[in-house]
């Protein structure tokens, strides 16, 4: 395909535009479901194209298909040009480009052992076997558990002189066990919620999870969830496991500080944004511990690359410095705008799509602190894990997120275990009240393939890198 990009990308600088690319993409899929015994689902998808996007006049053009021969093709490039010049007629302020360099490189992400080789009755048999040790627990009637691969394989070309090629793998599995007694439900779910956790890595990190290990502890908590007290509503002290940070990073700092949310450009799906630019370098969005960073260069997380979809390196950047809001995720046209590089967030789910900005991996930097010293330190609190749901408004300020568990801390010892449990805040109040976060040794990356955004609706896989960290004087209660 190198070859035939750039032959199409030498056809279309003889229009007279002002920039092209073009981007083909190849993937692969296999997801697999066990439910209660049975395999509830097997499906492998397999899909190829190309998509081309057109500057003309400041105004954007884009075409794609799945029929990748040279008349194909240019075809394509046609229509796009095509699109680039009507849009000059709606055309409010031109579009143009910050400049960045015209890479000309490959990358691979890590993997040991390749699970689309894996044979399928293995990847059968373990979910199964999870399934069977889930259900030893008489009061878990509803299981499922999951595994879930993808490879993609683009190679992008751009008429700046960029010829770039990439292979990314990705993994993950989980489980969850639902407990049920008299008309109520209670689940726990394993390694985290959301079909469990995710890397750029092989069958390999499958291994690593223990699926099989920690079934019964997951099982044991959720019929333990039956008979727990509710979590009383009060304003607490809160210890935020790292599992349930990610989320919390992910939705309250991940997506307001995507710069099209930012500027109007992009609405949909709980929309715009509260850190708008008069805000960047004056807003104190969290107490002086807190550090946040998107870095798409950490080996193994779901948001790392090589390159994005307008052909800028992965980078890392600054978004929260001291608590000081510092930094945005931009794309080639907007980091003009705040006068910021590109730091590579431009990304497609797919040859079909036009590329929006979007999170890589969105960090909460860690702390100093031991878990235990963290909880041996809360006199009076309670500590939550585990996203179960949540609520967050237009502007990404006022949010509620339900976990599967909490525990009360008394004295600094974990005591009663509390059940469907919620707490709420204000985005800058909330990250302005955090005042430990723990230490490295409690850092983890947790990857989420499931993040929606656009019109329409694009899913891009991300990640956080988080470890507990505690929150003074915080509403809690109980969902009902």
């Amino acid at each position: 395909m190198k070859e035939q990009l750039r032959e199409i990308i030498e056809y279309i600088k003889k229009k007279g535009i002002d920039y092209a690319d073009a981007r083909y993409v190849q993937s692969r899929t296999e997801s697999i479901t066990v439910k209660d015994g049975r395999l509830e689902n097997l499906a492998r998808n397999e899909g190829r194209g190309v998509g081309i996007r057109v500057l003309h006049n400041g105004c954007w053009g884009f075409a794609s298909g799945s029929l990748v021969s040279s008349r194909d093709l240019k075809r394509l490039a046609d229509k796009a040009v095509g699109i680039a010049r009507a849009s000059a007629v709606t055309r409010k302020k031109p579009a143009s480009l910050a400049p960045v360099e015209p890479f000309r490189d490959s990358y691979i992400s890590p993997a040991e052992i390749n699970p689309f080789t894996v044979p399928l009755d293995e990847k059968i048999d373990l979910l199964m076997r999870v399934d069977q040790a889930l259900h030893r627990q008489p009061k878990v009637k509803i299981t499922e558990s999951s595994m879930d691969f993808y490879r993609t394989e683009k190679v992008f070309c751009s008429t700046e002189g960029a010829l770039i090629e990439q292979a990314i793998l990705e993994s993950g599995a989980g489980y969850e066990a639902t407990a049920v007694e008299n008309g109520e439900a209670q689940k726990r779910t394993y390694p985290n919620s959301h079909r469990g956790d995710f890397r750029c890595a092989g069958y390999e990190f499958i291994k690593e999870l223990d699926l099989l290990g920690n079934a019964e502890r997951v099982a044991e908590e959720a019929a333990a969830l039956l008979s727990a007290p509710p979590c009383p509503a009060k304003k607490s002290d809160v210890i935020i496991t790292g599992d349930q940070m990610a989320l919390q990073v992910h939705e309250s700092c991940g997506h307001p500080i995507e710069l099209d949310r930012v500027l109007g450009t992009e609405i949909s799906l709980a929309g715009g944004s509260f850190m708008t630019t008069d805000k960047l370098g004056r807003l104190k969005y969290g107490s002086d511990i807190v550090n946040i960073v998107q870095d798409a260069t950490i080996p193994h997380a779901l948001g790392s690359f090589g390159y994005d979809d307008e052909g800028v390196r992965a980078s890392r950047t600054d978004i929260i410095r001291n608590g000081l809001f510092v930094g945005y995720l931009t794309s080639r046209e907007t980091a003009q705008i705040v006068k910021a590089s590109p730091n590579g967030a431009m990304r497609a789910d797919g040859w079909h799509s036009i590329p929006l900005i979007r999170m890589t991996n969105i960090n909460l930097e860690p702390g100093n602190a031991s878990l235990d010293e963290l909880i041996a330190d809360t006199k009076d609190g309670i500590l939550f894990s585990t996203n179960k749901s949540w609520s967050i408004d237009d502007k990404r300020l006022n949010f509620q997120f339900g976990v599967e568990i909490a525990w009360q801390i008394k004295d600094g010892k974990i005591t009663t275990m509390y059940k469907n449990p919620v707490y709420t805040g204000i985005t800058p109040e909330f990250w302005n009240s955090c005042d430990a976060i723990c230490n490295r040794d409690h850092w983890r990356i947790w990857g989420l393939p499931s993040c929606g955004k656009g019109e329409p609706m694009q899913t891009a896989h991300v990640a956080h890198g988080t470890s507990p960290a505690r929150f003074r004087n915080v509403q809690v209660g109980v969902s009902r």
